[in-house]
């Protein structure tokens, strides 16, 4: 990686590439992909082989809905006990030995005839995958370098789960039905031979995560060393303890004196009971919009659509917004979603709902299990992860069986909205209950959760849509070039043109490797280690960072700053030969996560690129360094060449700073 990469990380798959390249990371996600990919697998074949067992036509219609209710009750028995298991055991430990009892169950389905026992199985591994779950999100955080990470890697978890692993075993089980095309015998495998098959590949799945978590994860064992369960009854004076009554007491207490956490809570039940009445009253709904089965499957597509958006572009924007705040503003926005799809006269109209409420939906679910593993203690966060997973399960499971119901209490009759006709039936006011909930719960999860932050949140979203960093008010300029003399005189000239305005105008420059400070720093301390050098140097950049910037910009000031990619922080890692991705974070974090509105590159030209360039890199190197983060972040980034009329090159560095800056300042009165 070069130096300066790391602002061409903050796109998704620079992100992601980082979590992905942590080695025991990489094999949890391994093995989050099999064991999902096993799920989706195991689930169509037990529902094939239920509808096999029996010519009952009530029997068959009910296999797939049993099999999936099946899977969705051990949610509120076992959810719980998982979280105990996963805060008190070795989480390692658990992993394997829930992997090889699903092995064993999923075999026992391919081997035993009864026809209920199917059905037995199913609640079985789904029973067993509640204490395995909470076991695998309790550990994952402690795999990252960084608590910035657990977005990513949650985001990366729940395309594979839902995503990856869905494709993965769907396609697998798809080769159950080759057999007529390639003309293979009817009994060459026996009654069902093929779906027994590929139930059979699912346990193997199973038992192949067994052995990768026993072998090649160790570090799940691990724990903060910070961090313990309670070994005395009267430990923190909150009677925890070893045995589960006092683990209990202990996750109440926390959730009572966690705003954070039961804001949470709340919010994930209005969403969840929103999911519910959609998914239904689907089908029903789709009858009313009078588009029949064509109409359920584009809004059952819609819902995945949807999702796949959230979860995509719920970590973009919570780099600009508070986690907190896109939470509840996304359940919010799900619930008003919702009151449109109950009142749609038309398809189209229903179709663009949906696709919102499903991507407020994920961008909710991605930002709470984000949450989870961030701000919640070690400690406790196994439990705290199966209440949220086993919330979710028992409010989908209910509002399932309970919406039926409610749909059948109002009877249809149509009417006529704007020349079309509408159906209006039970789904409707379904509907529009539980977007009504949804709204209120996000409300109140808001409250809990939002820390009294001196922004409005609308003004805060604003920003964020806007592209703008998140903070009070102000704005960060970053000029950058290979001449250190030419960033300065360009830094200088926008000051003064800004000053000019009226605008309060501070600057400041990322010291260079002759900065006088981190000569200082270096020698006096007698630091000759390559790491004992860069972490000075971000003591430096924290410094300048937290004296000079930051409170310029609370004051609604312009920050100007030089030389931010061209620091001693990339140029000593890069002499030194350090891991850069350790480097990126340490720089992210000395720098508060702050970033340009808008960055000024000059750029001198690929054969003129003069020879005064910074120790440690050549001027070409440099050159391209600064065009490549220029290329991945155009609307942020402007490049001016050095070698165009001064007047021109001036007019084009102001013309984008007017851009980045309020709409009282422009170009054409700040000549």
């Amino acid at each position: 990686m070069k130096p300066g990469a790391e602002i061409a990380e903050t796109s998704t798959a620079g992100r992601i590439g980082r979590v992905v390249a942590i080695p025991a990371f990489r094999r949890l996600w391994f093995v989050t992909f099999l064991c999902s990919t096993a799920d989706w697998m195991a689930l169509l074949g037990i529902a094939d082989l239920v509808a096999n067992s029996t010519d009952s036509y009530t029997v068959k219609n009910f296999a797939f809905s049993g099999v999936v209710l099946s899977n969705l009750l051990p949610g509120l028995l076992f959810a719980p006990i998982g979280g105990l298991l996963a805060d008190r055991f070795d989480r390692r430990l658990v992993m394997v030995v829930g992997d090889v009892l699903r092995c064993a169950v999923l075999l026992s389905v391919v081997l035993l005839d009864p026809p209920w026992w199917p059905f037995v199985g199913s609640f079985l591994v789904s029973s067993v995958a509640m204490l395995w779950i909470p076991a695998k999100d309790a550990a994952a955080p402690n795999l990252l370098r960084g608590r910035d990470q657990v977005e990513s890697a949650n985001q990366l978890g729940m395309v594979t789960t839902y995503g990856l692993a869905v494709i993965a075993g769907g396609g697998l089980y798809a080769l159950t039905g080759i057999g007529p095309s390639l003309r293979l015998p009817n009994d060459i495998l026996g009654a069902n031979g093929t779906i027994k098959l590929a139930i059979a590949i699912a346990a193997l799945l199973y038992l192949t995560s067994a052995v990768v978590v026993a072998r090649r994860i160790p570090e799940l064992s691990s724990r903060p060393a910070t961090e313990r369960v309670p070994e005395r009854p009267d430990e923190e004076g909150r009677g925890g303890g070893p045995g589960v009554g006092g683990m209990v007491r202990d996750i109440g207490h926390f959730i009572r004196t966690t705003p954070v956490v039961r804001g949470l809570l709340v919010g994930a039940f209005g969403a969840f009971a929103a999911g519910g009445a959609v998914i239904g009253s689907a089908q029903a709904y789709a009858d009313s919009l009078l588009a029949g089965q064509a109409g359920f499957g584009l809004l059952f597509a819609a819902v995945f659509v949807g999702l796949t958006t959230g979860m995509v572009g719920a970590p973009r924007l919570a780099r600009e917004l508070a986690h907190e705040r896109v939470f509840g503003a996304a359940i919010v926005l799900a619930g008003l979603s919702l009151v449109l799809a109950a009142l749609s006269p038309h398809l189209f109209v229903s179709l663009a709902a949906v696709v919102l409420v499903g991507a407020c939906a994920g961008a909710a679910f991605l930002i709470g299990v984000t949450i989870i593993g961030s701000r919640v203690r070690d400690e406790v966060r196994g439990r705290v992860n199966a209440i949220y997973q086993s919330l979710m399960k028992v409010v989908l499971g209910s509002a399932l069986a309970v919406v039926p119901i409610l749909i059948g209490l109002t009877r249809p009759h149509a009417v006529a909205v704007l020349g079309n006709e509408v159906i209006i039936d039970g789904t409707r006011p379904v509907l529009l209950g539980a977007g009504l909930l949804a709204c209120a719960a996000g409300v109140l999860a808001y409250r809990q959760m939002d820390e009294r932050r001196p922004s409005p949140l609308l003004a805060d979203l604003r920003n964020a849509l806007r592209r703008h960093p998140r903070r009070v008010g102000g704005v960060v300029i970053a000029v950058e070039g290979t001449s250190s003399t030419n960033v300065t005189a360009h830094a200088t000239d926008l000051a003064g043109w800004l000053r000019a305005s009226g605008r309060t105008v501070v600057v400041a420059a990322d010291p260079g490797l002759d900065d006088p400070r981190l000569t200082s720093l270096i020698s006096g301390a007698g630091l000759s280690s390559p790491r004992a050098r860069i972490l000075a140097a971000a003591a430096i950049r924290a410094d300048i960072v937290e004296r000079d910037v930051q409170p310029a910009l609370e004051r609604g000031a312009v920050a100007i700053i030089e030389r931010v990619v061209d620091s001693p922080l990339e140029l000593l890692s890069t002499a030194a030969e350090l891991d850069p991705r350790d480097v990126a974070l340490l720089a992210e974090w000395a720098a508060g996560r702050l970033r340009p509105d808008i960055t000024v590159v000059l750029d001198h030209g690929a054969s003129a690129a003069p020879a005064t360039a910074a120790a440690g890199l050549t001027p070409w190197h440099m050159r391209e360094v600064l065009v490549e983060m220029a290329a991945v972040n155009p609307s942020r980034c402007v490049v001016v060449e050095v070698d165009a009329d001064p007047a021109e090159m001036r007019k084009r560095i102001r013309d984008a700073v007017a851009a980045a800056l309020p709409p009282v300042i422009s170009s054409d009165n700040l000549e």
